[in-house]
């Protein structure tokens, strides 16, 4: 039926143009031979250039990313100087002044630096940096940043609520001459938690976000009072906080994260929470392995709990809890023969 239309409005047109749409047909008629010619050509030339290209491609090596690495640091700076990178504290320098830091990502990085009687500094470091930096700290006479660093001294070495007391008078001083220290609220919010004055504590960490409204480690902290105070749900919301003021980066809160879990008997969560916090910390706090192992022996993942408490061994084989790490490994070890180590 389609090819009898087709003939019937052909022989219309012939009819209504007479000798001159004859004329046009021929025309037309030689005008498509040459655009089917040149389509042709078309055609052949595109199949070319795919050809050609097809074989460019499979020549070609593919770009493949490569994982990121770790590298090494060594800081320079005044002796006994406490070193942060990315907020994380990986230690102090020796009598030379020096420290060296492995495992460092790939990417940008910040180091902190503090020494007592000289003024903090903070040095941006460009991705793939390796080797040594060198820190230059200058002398203070900064009577607040003085009195903080007294107070950090002072409740980093305290073993008594006495000491801790002090810490906080360091602290009140500091805040007294600088309101606007936020470094210092915080602080003396630590301190007040570790005397159980919690409200305190709080009040203080409200004077720290007046100041830095954005401080993920306030949020962290903030956290743990909540905990201490036995709010778990209020708790939780302070960690996911501080996380997302971390944009993701925050061990303490995650740490947090897993110490609630663990209060309610969530320990495959716990697990989960404190691996991610291994990963961020770079093994700079090995005292998470120890709790780490701890929440596998509750799963009865004993191999994993062995895998964890002998890290904490290598990295601490002399740290506080070594002995009582040391005195269930043996047990931990004869729960975990015949177990599968299962994948993380």
């Amino acid at each position: 039926m389609r090819k009898q239309q087709t003939k019937v409005c052909t022989l219309n047109t012939w009819s209504l143009g007479g000798w001159n749409a004859q004329r046009h047909h021929r025309a037309g008629k030689a005008v498509s031979l040459v655009m089917g010619f040149g389509r042709w050509l078309l055609v052949c030339l595109v199949i070319v250039v795919g050809c050609v290209s097809a074989a460019y491609a499979q020549k070609r090596p593919t770009t493949i990313p490569h994982p990121q690495t770790s590298a090494s640091l060594t800081i320079q700076t005044e002796p006994n100087a406490i070193v942060w990178l990315d907020e994380i504290r990986r230690g102090t320098t020796d009598a030379a002044g020096k420290l060296a830091l492995t495992k460092v990502s790939a990417g940008r990085h910040v180091l902190r630096v503090r020494a007592s009687g000289f003024k903090e500094a903070a040095l941006p470091l460009l991705p793939g940096r390796r080797g040594n930096v060198v820190m230059h700290l200058l002398r203070t006479t900064d009577e607040a940043e003085l009195a903080f660093q007294q107070a950090e001294e002072a409740l980093e070495k305290a073993k008594d609520d006495e000491a801790r007391k002090k810490a906080v008078e360091f602290y009140r001083r500091a805040v007294q001459l600088r309101p606007t220290f936020a470094a210092a609220h915080l602080g003396m919010a630590r301190a007040l938690m570790d005397l159980n004055q919690y409200e305190n504590a709080l009040a203080e960490i409200e004077a720290t976000r007046r100041v830095r409204p954005i401080y993920p480690e306030a949020s962290a902290v903030e956290g743990r009072v909540y905990r201490e105070m036995a709010f778990a749900d209020e708790a939780v919301k302070s960690f996911q906080r501080a996380i997302r003021e971390g944009r993701g980066f925050q061990p303490e809160a995650y740490v947090g994260l897993a110490r609630v879990y663990e209060d309610r008997g969530q320990y495959e969560e716990a697990i989960r929470e404190y691996q991610i916090a291994i990963k961020q910390l770079s093994d700079s706090e090995p005292v998470i392995y120890q709790l780490l192992g701890a929440a596998f022996e509750k799963v009865q993942k004993y191999k994993e709990a062995v895998a964890a408490y002998e890290k904490y061994l290598q990295l601490a084989p002399n740290g506080s809890l070594a002995p009582a790490v040391r005195s269930i490994l043996d047990q931990v070890r004869r729960q975990a023969a015949g177990q599968e180590l299962s994948p993380n």
